[in-house]
């Protein structure tokens, strides 16, 4: 495990890779609010063992990343698309296979569509398509809004952990026990490290998705795979089966009772299946 920070300008991303770069590589985009830690370090691990090497990072306004005042975002959807290039760049890596979850897979839709040439594949995790009315789509789940509007202070360590306990126990697996305990733990880390979590908030700019998108992803070329929870309470699974009948020749693979998450109890069958899709493309 390796740490690089990209240097663009004012903006500084914290990266960290995992295994031999000499192997295909995998870049990891995590959802909004969510720092690369999300990506969990064994999840990450694992990926690598099954001959990958492997990149996660904190998108700006995360972890260890570049953080702009909370209500005063410095960037937009298309600058989070062009860090993911300025990412491979830094490593010298002409083009990746790219795994985004929730907003990180809309990133990934964006890159394959607007950077072709840079991304080997797409794998598109409890996301939602971009570019197109999801009106007639399920809305998100009545609990977990409720919970996304209630106020919490960002800067009270104990008030902010346990707001994102109860977030993460809402969008949780129903075929999984919820680990309160250690998932506290992992948040209070997270906190820690962030210095800044209130800043995470301006990520609600980033789904602010311009025009510029609108009707095109019946133009990608990228093989996409998309895993989605039967479960999702944040983008029901019809999200996910709307993002395949937007892309010919997309394939779904679905996680029986899987929330809005990685639940490590479907690591084994998520990065089995990243690793097919990433075995099956010119060059690897």
């Amino acid at each position: 495990m390796s740490m690089r920070f990209v240097r663009s300008h004012d903006v500084e991303i914290a990266t960290e890779a995992f295994g031999d770069s000499a192997h295909p590589p995998v870049l990891l985009i995590m959802g909004g609010m969510a720092s690369m830690l999300w990506w969990r370090e064994r999840f990450c691990r694992q990926l690598a063992e099954r001959g990958r090497f492997v990149i996660r990072y904190d998108q700006r306004d995360t972890g260890l990343s570049t953080k702009y005042p909370p209500g005063r975002p410095g960037y937009a959807f298309d600058d989070a698309v062009d860090d993911v290039i300025r990412v491979l760049d830094c490593y010298g890596i002409s083009a990746a296979h790219v795994v985004g979850m929730s907003l990180g897979g809309m990133v990934g839709q964006a890159a394959a569509l607007k950077h072709p040439e840079r991304v080997r594949s797409l794998t598109a995790i409890s996301s939602s398509p971009i570019g197109m009315n999801t009106s007639h789509l399920p809305e998100s789940g009545r609990a977990w809004m409720d919970h996304m509007n209630v106020e919490v202070d960002g800067t009270n360590r104990a008030e902010a952990v346990a707001y994102m306990v109860e977030d993460a126990r809402l969008v949780a697996s129903t075929a999984h026990p919820f680990e309160r305990a250690e998932t506290g733990a992992f948040i209070e880390r997270d906190f820690d490290r962030s210095d800044g979590y209130l800043s995470a908030t301006n990520h609600s700019i980033l789904f602010e998705i311009s025009d510029a998108w609108q009707g095109r992803l019946h133009e990608m070329k990228v093989p996409l795979l998309v895993i989605h929870g039967t479960a999702d309470p944040v983008f029901p699974a019809e999200h996910g089966a709307a993002l395949v009948a937007a892309v010919n020749g997309a394939k779904l693979v679905e996680i029986s009772g899987g929330g809005h998450e990685l639940h490590p109890a479907d690591w084994d069958e998520i990065i089995s299946t990243i690793t097919k899709h990433t075995n099956t493309h010119p060059n690897d």
